[in-house]
C-alpha cells in the first residue's frame, strides 16, 4: 500500500527525500516557507505548498495528522524546527522524524516526542572519515553510539580464507552479515565459504572491534 509521507524544509536533506520518496512512489506533500522552493518541487512532490508550519491552524488545514510519516527537515532555524516538532505530535501525527543541529538539539527534539532523529552532517563526516582512513572500507552506518555495519573491501590478507578459518567471530566478536561478489550477494554466508580478493563484506559489530580488525587486517 502507498504511504503518504510530509516533508517539512525543502532544502538539501529535505529536497533530497522529497525527491526519492516520490522516485519510489509514495505520496509525497512538500512544504516550504519558500516560494521559489516550492515552485521548485511543484512538479517532483504530489504536492507542494507554501506554510509556516509553526502555525497550528496550517498545520491542521493540511491535514497534517492523516500523513503516516512528516519529516521535519527545516535547516538553520533551531526555533522552528522544535515548534514544529512539538505542534506535529501534539495533533497526533504517528510518525515524526526530525532534523538536529546538534546534539543539544537531539536532546530537545527528542523530549518533545520526535520519533527518529537524524544527523545528516554528521553521519556523512563520519562516513566520509572512515572513508580515508582506511581504503578497504567503502561505506560505513552508525546504527547505535557503540555499534556499526561497514563495508569492507576484501584484501590479498582475506583472499583465500574461509569465515570458519579467519574466526573473526571469536577473534574480533564481529559477524559478517553479507558479502558482495560482483552482482551477486550472499546473505548469511556460511563459516565454509571462501572469501575471494576484492569481495565486499558487510560487517556488523563494536566500533572498537571493528576499529581493530581494521589495524590488524586490512592496514
Amino acid at each position: 500500500m502507498k504511504k503518504s509521507f510530509a516533508v517539512i524544509g525543502l532544502g538539501r536533506f529535505g529536497g533530497s527525500i522529497c525527491r526519492t520518496l516520490t522516485d519510489e512512489g509514495m505520496e509525497v506533500l512538500g512544504i516550504d516557507v519558500n516560494e521559489e522552493r516550492v515552485n521548485e518541487f511543484a512538479m517532483i512532490a504530489s504536492h507542494a505548498v507554501v506554510g509556516d508550519t509553526t502555525d497550528e491552524n496550517v498545520l491542521k488545514s493540511l491535514g497534517i495528522r492523516n500523513f503516516d510519516h512528516v519529516i521535519v527537515a527545516i535547516g538553520d532555524d533551531i526555533q522552528s524546527s522544535i515548534l514544529t516538532t512539538l505542534i506535529l505530535k501534539e495533533l497526533g501525527v504517528k510518525r515524526v522524524t526530525a532534523k538536529a543541529q546538534n546534539d543539544y538539539h537531539e536532546k530537545v527534539l527528542r523530549k518533545i516526542g520526535a520519533d527518529q532523529v537524524v544527523h545528516p552532517e554528521r553521519d556523512m563526516g563520519k562516513r566520509i572519515a572512515h572513508n580515508m582512513a582506511s581504503g578497504n572500507v567503502v561505506d560505513y552506518l552508525e546504527l547505535s553510539d557503540e555499534h556499526s555495519i561497514v563495508e569492507i573491501v576484501a584484501n590479498e590478507k582475506l583472499s583465500g580464507h574461509t569465515i570458519m578459518g579467519m574466526d573473526i567471530r571469536k577473534k574480533y566478536g564481529l559477524n559478517i552479515v553479507a558479502i558482495k561478489r560482483g552482482e551477486e550477494i550472499i546473505v548469511s554466508p556460511q563459516a565454509k565459504e571462501t572469501i575471494n580478493l576484492n569481495d565486499v563484506l558487510i560487517v556488523i559489530g563494536n566500533d572498537n572491534d571493528i576499529a581493530r580488525f581494521e589495524r590488524k587486517v586490512l592496514e
